[in-house]
């Protein structure tokens, strides 16, 4: 059996040189903020050279092509806010790609 992970989302990208590490993180079921909202857990990091980020983050953006094609994600479509594990809340850009690989 392979071991497989769930994540919410990608918490923190860290590029050191020319290692970049992604830290997935998901919804605590147990740790809750001032709101009684989830708070977001690290839960594991993957770590690869720079040149295989920038190879992910195409296949990425073809099968996010391919979504929108087929309908299962709208482009401009709203996005919640996303709190960090230090409290703070990120603000989503305001589409489902990011400007930086437009």
């Amino acid at each position: 059996m392979t071991d497989e992970l769930y994540c919410d989302g990608i918490g923190e990208i860290t590029v050191t040189g020319t290692i970049v590490r992604l830290d997935m993180m998901s919804l605590s079921p147990t740790k809750r903020d001032a709101n009684g909202n989830p708070q977001p857990a690290f839960r594991q990091r993957i770590i690869m050279p720079v040149d295989a980020f920038a190879n992910a983050v195409d296949l990425m953006q073809k099968a996010l092509g391919g979504l929108v094609e087929a309908g299962a994600v709208r482009r401009g479509a709203p996005v919640a806010k996303i709190p960090t594990a230090n409290g703070e809340i990120l603000e989503p850009a305001p589409s489902n790609t990011s400007p930086n690989f437009n």
